[in-house]
């Protein structure tokens, strides 16, 4: 009896000797990554002095390229150069000393140092529009002026410049470069992208005496069809013809039946013919973005007018889906030299040239897209006769090959960043460290992320390979066990489930959008509570919507509803990223080709996201199912809009869904 409670004493001893080692061992761990994370607060407050304090406790460590970043980066704006190139010597070639490179050459060329700019620039590998801007101001400074006409683009970006442009611009105006007509092609650019404070700031590069009113302009942004309801008696004087173009252009965005008829009525009458043909432009690609039956008419109008990419692009959309196929390939064939290179009017302008009875041309463009592994690479290869299978040459990495990857630095510093929590970070670093990777060394990576179970990178890095692939990798399936069991249980194709969590989160169950939405699948606040009440889930409350199998029931619940309200797995995919109503008034008057439908989404993030689920599901059906349902298959055709099937004016509660 006695030996026995001496035993029962010893083992409460041991149990509480081996909770306090492990509370240890846990502490010892958690306390070098509270330090990073106390490193990179205090850097997020600029607190110089918390920061190098945290600092001293971390030397030696995997992140040092990093916290040395965030100590010299806090400073940068007072500091000679000194600390800048013993970082570069001790860190030279890691992700951070390329930003803290970038971050440099805009002090640089904000002090007008250019030789010391110059130097650092050459040293930049990246293209990035404020640093070209200060290149250029580099070598005004030399009295190079040659650079002034390769800046002039510049001019006509659609946002408010950053500073080193806004220099740029400023040197071009007091050289005389800019004239009145320049100076409003500009006001007019940013009207078009809603960028209505960038537009005034453009108007303050004309004289006094020709700026427009500026309760004028005012009223013509906010309230444009009023404005143009009360036009003055004449628009002769320039700035005034002028902010009635620009209410015309804010009008189309709002309503371009109502911009259509304003300018078939006093405001048509009044403008000068060039004026009346580019505002139809603008009411052409506004209509044909809302799916109007009258944008090919108003484009029509258009005439002659030049018009950009973007414009020609909703004309050819518009063109689709009413099979105007002779529109379509005028609509491309009018495309700059870079936008006619895009696989999507690669491949439909072969389908172009196929309606026209063109079957030797069309078939030299789908040539140039067969063996692609993205939508229009699918669809090009099924017009030559074939369906894309998973590649032959599948290459598996060894122990050795994952080890090796591991001892990269800037991939184990991506991976701990990731691990701690600073996923912005890792992601950026593990971008720059694949860099220059073979095949196999991709292939290693992603293998390496798989283990950590950090799926998106292994995605990432599978994604690129050229030659050699691993599908496996490129569409994993995590998870498996619960994915496969709510697919059934809702009737789902699992390989459906699997494509749109890749697109969705990609397998990252602690995912957060800036919206709210949550989880692998992506599940809104709004949408979680209608779908745990439809499925009368007891236990159901907002924090679990982060644990994976009620995510999971969720989501999958959520399609399940989506698919049974829409009959269409193309409009279910839609319904999911854009909501329900949505996808509903994106049908046509007449059934759409399945593609067709996808690629006249208004929402690019949408377009951009059907397509690729859609693609995503024809591999996955290959790795789960071992066959391959062609791509068309799954597209299918697109029922028309039944008559009274959405109201217009329909609160658009789903846009958060």
């Amino acid at each position: 009896m006695i030996l026995q409670r001496i035993s029962k004493r010893w083992c409460r001893v041991l149990a509480i000797f081996s909770v306090a080692l492990c509370t240890t061992a846990a502490q010892a761990a958690k306390g070098p990554v509270d330090a990073v994370l106390a490193a990179y607060d205090a850097y997020r407050a600029g607190d110089a002095i918390k920061l190098a304090r945290v600092s001293k406790q971390l030397e030696g460590h995997l992140l040092q390229p990093w916290i040395d970043y965030w100590r010299v980066a806090l400073t940068l704006d007072d500091t000679s150069g000194k600390d800048v190139r013993a970082y570069f010597e001790a860190h030279g070639n890691t992700y951070p000393a390329e930003m803290l490179r970038a971050d440099w050459l805009r002090v640089l060329g904000r002090r007008g140092a250019w030789q010391e700019f110059d130097r650092a620039a050459t040293n930049y590998p990246r293209d990035d529009l404020e640093l070209r801007c200060y290149i250029w101001l580099s070598h005004l400074a030399r009295g190079d002026e040659s650079v002034l006409d390769e800046a002039a683009p510049v001019w006509l970006e659609p946002r408010e410049l950053p500073e080193g442009c806004t220099r740029i611009a400023n040197e071009m105006w007091k050289r005389g470069r800019f004239s009145t007509t320049e100076i409003w092609r500009r006001v007019r650019v940013l009207f078009e992208a809603g960028q209505i404070t960038a537009a005034k700031t453009a108007l303050g590069y004309l004289p006094k005496g020709e700026r427009p009113d500026e309760r004028a302009l005012a009223e013509a942004a906010r309230r444009p069809q009023r404005y143009l309801a009360n036009l003055q008696p004449t628009l002769e004087l320039r700035p005034v013809r002028e902010v009635a173009v620009l209410a015309g252009i804010r009008l189309a965005r709002e309503n371009p039946d109502k911009a259509a008829a304003a300018l078939e009525g006093p405001l048509g009458a009044r403008l000068p013919e060039k004026e009346a043909k580019y505002l139809w432009g603008r009411i052409g690609i506004e209509g044909a973005r809302l799916h109007n039956e009258r944008a090919l008419k108003w484009y029509a109008n258009a005439g002659d007018t030049r018009l950009d990419d973007d414009q020609l692009a909703w004309r050819a959309r518009a063109a689709l889906r009413r099979a105007r196929w002779a529109t379509v390939r005028s609509s491309i064939d009018r495309m700059s030299p870079a936008a006619k290179q895009e696989p999507a009017w690669i491949y439909w302008y072969g389908r172009a040239l196929a309606a026209q009875d063109e079957e030797a041309g069309a078939r030299a463009y789908y040539l140039r897209l067969a063996g692609q592994t993205d939508f229009y690479g699918l669809l090009a290869a099924e017009e030559l006769g074939y369906v894309a299978a998973l590649p032959k040459l599948t290459y598996t990495p060894t122990d050795e090959d994952v080890a090796a990857a591991a001892k990269e630095p800037g991939l184990a510093r991506a991976l701990e960043l990731i691990r701690i929590g600073l996923r912005t970070e890792g992601v950026r670093e593990w971008l720059f460290s694949l860099r220059g990777f073979d095949d196999r060394k991709l292939i290693a990576a992603a293998e390496l992320a798989r283990r950590a179970e950090v799926y998106d990178r292994a995605i990432q890095a599978a994604d690129r390979t050229r030659r050699v692939h691993n599908y496996a990798l490129r569409y994993p399936t995590p998870y498996r066990e619960v994915f496969a069991e709510y697919a059934k249980s809702h009737g789902l194709d699992e390989a459906w489930v699997f494509a749109l969590v890749r697109q969705e989160s990609r397998f990252v169950w602690e995912a957060k959008s800036a919206s709210g939405a949550a989880g692998l699948m992506q599940v809104m606040p709004h949408t979680a509570r209608f779908v745990a009440a439809r499925m009368r889930m007891r236990d159901y409350h907002r924090k679990k919507v982060m644990d994976v199998a009620t995510n999971v029931t969720l989501g999958t619940g959520y399609l399940k509803i989506v698919l049974e309200q829409l009959g269409h797995p193309v409009l279910a995919s839609a319904a999911y990223n854009a909501g329900p109503t949505r996808a509903r008034r994106w049908r046509g008057e007449r059934p759409l080709e399945g593609a067709i439908y996808a690629e006249t989404i208004p929402f690019p993030e949408t377009r951009d996201y059907v397509k690729k689920v859609v693609a995503n599901s024809v591999f996955y059906g290959a790795l789960l199912d071992d066959k391959v349902t062609p791509i068309k298959q799954r597209l299918g055709t697109v029922p028309a809009r039944a008559p009274g099937d959405v109201d217009p004016d329909e609160d658009e509660e789903d846009e958060e869904e």
